[in-house]
Order: C-alpha cells, then structure tokens, then sequence
C-alpha cells in the first residue's frame, strides 16, 4: 500500500473511511440486534457496512504503518499503532456475529413461515400439521444478538480511543482556542 499520494501521506485520508464506516456499523449492528423488527429490512445492509468497514481497518493500518516509517518514533504514535492494530480483532467478530444474526434470523423466520403455511393447508388438529420447534434458534438469536452488541460497544470505544491517540500523536500538546471575532463581521 502507498504510503503518500501526491506528496500527501494516504493515512490521514484513509483513516475517514473508518472514522465512517465503523461508527455505522457499529450503530445499525446494535438497532439490528435489539431491534428484531429491523433485521428483515435493514440487517444486510447493516451487514454490508460492517463488511466495508471491516475491510476498511486493515487498509488504514497499513497506510498508518507505512507513515509511521517516515516519522520519528515517539510514544504516542506507538501507542496510536497498538489501538489501531487491535481493531481488527474488535470488528471482526462483531462482522461474524452480525451475519449470522441475520442469517439465522432469515432461516428462521422462513420456516416459521413455510410451517405456518403447511399447517394451514393440513388443517388444524391434523397429524399433517407440522408443529415449530424454533427454540434453538431463538437461544442462537439471543445469544448473538447479546455478543453483537457487546462487539459493537466494544468496537465503538475502541474507534474514539484510536481517534483520540491519533489527534495527540499529530497535534501534541496544541489545543483548539476559540478566536474571538472581528468587530463587523457576521458569524456566516
């Protein structure tokens, strides 16, 4: 991966696609696992995201390891390095369990459907009706729904803490003052 583009280092600009993509997925993996109601319209667009954004961690570190190269070591853009090589492994389960989420929850809701479907068709009270055993899947939903948020807070945390050492590492000791305005001048 290139490390400067136009004389401009690529880190700083790739890093927005997680600075995006991640607190999206994060935020529609967590309404997906609450909300069961949404997994049906939005959990594979959700997934989708979180597949970007997965995708997107690796691309930033590699930038950020190839800049890394080229400035002097200090500790906080070590520190900056570890919390973004950690990610990763953050993200990714939460990818994984997000999928699976949706997936089983598609299954699911299926043959819910296609039982429901047979068993009018059969009768009620006839041996044809099939009867629904979904409790498995229900303890799978739960237990997925409960480790997608857990990566997905998890992951939130970590996005803000590599954001924060990154702004040290690059800006040090400065800090934002706001500068009071000219007389005349509106605020547009």
């Amino acid at each position: 991966m290139p490390t400067f583009m136009f004389g401009l280092p690529l880190h700083p600009l790739v890093v927005h696609a997680v600075v995006v993509l991640v607190p999206a997925a994060v935020i529609g993996a967590a309404l997906v696992a609450v909300r069961p109601r949404l997994r049906g319209r939005w959990g594979w667009p959700v997934v989708v995201i979180a597949v970007l954004a997965t995708l997107a961690v690796p691309v930033a570190t590699s930038t950020g390891e190839g800049l890394e190269h080229n400035l002097p070591r200090t500790a906080a853009i070590e520190t900056h390095a570890e919390l973004g090589d950690q990610l990763l492994i953050l993200i990714a389960p939460m990818l994984v369990c997000v999928a699976a989420l949706v997936v089983i929850d598609r299954l699911r809701r299926r043959a819910v459907g296609l039982a429901t479907s047979s068993a009018r068709h059969a009768g009620p009270g006839t041996m044809a009706a099939p009867r629904i055993r979904d409790g498995q899947a229900r303890v799978a939903l739960i237990v997925l729904a409960a480790l997608t948020v857990v990566f997905a807070t998890v992951s939130a945390v970590q996005v803000v803490r590599i954001g924060d050492s990154g702004a040290r590492a690059a800006w040090g000791s400065v800090q934002y003052v706001p500068q009071p305005r000219p007389a005349g001048r509106s605020r547009d």
